[in-house]
């Protein structure tokens, strides 16, 4: 779950192919959104943790989830209240969030969707810094009975400074969100994204860019579907004939074309869609 109201792209890629999961597959979704671990970690109250966690769901909405083959949750109001009973009031020595954010890994944590169906396998699609917990998990499950839960992790998304740096909601410049204008999108890419290119045309020309460090590049390979079009980018930018600016105006055509997309499908969430992903209750249509 973001720290802040919008999401930036790296939050935004695996509920991008969450959602190809769901439309080839046709089956049941759970997303767990983890606003207990905000409210340990970001001196955030209760209640703005809550808030955050609505926000945050309206851009997950946004991406085109199925609302009769989806559940989303939020550890505060499902895990933390409904399964063990913990209170806003209690003590935080009585919260251990590893453990609550393996939990949603088993089928009999949701009995409203899964009765009967405790062993039942779970694909997890998730970002990398992930990984931690769902190992964790997978060394447990066996132990007290449970199958162990798959993962698909994404490979890490880098800052618009490169890959020393880390996207960060204290640093807006660090990241594309999706509550950006095409102005803004235009600014920071031009501005910070790192390039690979070289110092002067002239060399440029001569020696070419070096992908491996190259920000956008690394963007396009997430977000340019054409393959045909990313394969040509790459090899005239990498032999010198095309140079850093003509690569970073097609990043900036991409994402501003994706990011105003979110925009439009995001202003249609209404509070009462967030309440019908959320509201507990069996999927009727939830496989094939």
């Amino acid at each position: 779950m973001a720290s802040s109201e919008s999401l930036h792209l790296g939050h935004l890629i695996p509920f991008m192919f969450t959602k190809y999961l769901q439309d080839a597959f046709k089956v049941p979704l759970v997303i767990q959104l983890t606003d207990d671990e905000k409210f340990l970690w970001k001196n955030l109250t209760i209640a703005e943790c809550k808030r955050l966690a609505r926000e945050n769901a309206k851009d997950i909405i946004a991406c085109g989830f199925d609302v009769e083959r989806t559940f989303i949750f939020t550890d505060l109001n499902y895990v933390g209240g409904g399964i063990l009973g913990i209170t806003p009031e209690d003590h935080i020595g009585k919260v251990s969030f590893p453990p609550v954010q393996a939990a949603p890994s088993f089928p009999s944590l949701f009995p409203h969707l899964f009765p009967g169906n405790d062993q039942l396998r779970c694909l997890i699609p998730c970002a990398i810094d992930q990984d931690p917990y769902f190992r964790m998990t997978r060394d447990v499950a066996p132990k007290i009975g449970f199958q162990k839960p798959s993962l698909i992790e994404s490979r890490f998304f880098p800052a618009l400074q490169g890959e020393s740096t880390k996207m960060s909601a204290s640093d807006p410049n660090s990241a594309i969100y999706v509550t950006d204008s095409s102005k803004q999108i235009k600014a920071k890419v031009n501005k910070y994204a790192f390039s690979g290119g070289q110092a002067s045309v002239e060399l440029h020309r001569k020696l070419g860019a070096n992908l491996d460090v190259d920000v956008p590049i690394k963007y396009l390979n997430f977000f340019l579907e054409d393959d045909d079009e990313l394969d040509h980018i790459k090899k005239e930018y990498k032999e010198g004939r095309m140079l850093t600016g003509e690569v970073k105006q097609r990043l900036i055509a991409v994402l501003s074309e994706l990011v105003a997309r979110h925009q439009r499908a995001r202003a249609q969430v209404t509070e009462e869609m967030v309440d019908a992903f959320m509201a507990v209750r069996p999927l009727p249509n939830m496989f094939g």
